[in-house]
């Protein structure tokens, strides 16, 4: 597996996007009910926001996962906890395997997400806000290191205009309900230290080795 990323085209992008986004594993994304022109103005929106940036991650060249990196001072999280310098607020959604599952294919992956992250000199810890009934995702963010702060409440995540149809949390079925208005979100970081303790030590000089060449 060789792990690349490249900026999201919102254009060229959005139909791909929008097959990920919608589908119902991806509910706490947000996006189910979204059409394709709702996901071209989303990554539009972002592209512009000057502190919000979206990537695709590549697995040999092929499409595999969507990344967003952002600034907590410019998200609602700066209405919940303090921000430090050097905080780097992330988002992960891992498309569904066009084939057989790979054990631990999700874990390389966000191993590589950190140490993209991590890449950058100014970042000091990764900052994660998911849904608190996303548990699977609370499993992997401590695999790579993320300690759990706590809960907070945040806006919900921004439905498509419209959008009524909700997912039962355990089925991913859908049913009939109002929007969310919140959100209650596990937040939880991961310094730098933190995600290198939990990497062999070949894959720790690897990333510790990287990290200083960007300095």
């Amino acid at each position: 597996m060789t792990f690349t990323f490249r900026p999201v085209d919102p254009a060229a992008d959005a139909v791909l996007l929008h097959s990920w986004v919608s589908a119902a594993r991806a509910r706490f994304w947000g996006m189910v009910s979204a059409t394709v022109q709702d996901v071209v103005e989303e990554y539009t929106r972002i592209a512009g926001s000057g502190h919000h940036q979206a990537f695709l991650g590549l697995d040999g060249g092929v499409p595999a996962f969507l990344m967003e990196r952002y600034r907590p001072e410019e998200s609602p999280l700066a209405s919940v906890y303090n921000v430090q310098p050097g905080d780097t607020g992330m988002h992960l959604l891992v498309a569904a395997p066009a084939g057989p599952s790979i054990p631990g294919y999700t874990t390389c992956v966000m191993q590589s997400v950190m140490a993209h992250l991590f890449e950058d000199p100014g970042t000091a810890r990764v900052v994660v806000e998911p849904d608190s009934r996303n548990h699977k995702i609370h499993l992997l963010n401590q695999r790579v290191g993320f300690r759990a702060s706590g809960l907070v409440t945040l806006p919900a995540v921004e439905q498509a205009p419209g959008c009524t149809e909700t997912h039962q949390p355990e089925t991913g079925q859908p049913e009939t309900s109002q929007p969310e208005t919140r959100k209650e979100a596990l937040l939880s970081f991961c310094t730098r230290a933190d995600f290198l303790a939990t990497l062999t030590p070949i894959l720790a000089a690897n990333a510790a080795e990287t990290v200083g060449e960007q300095r």
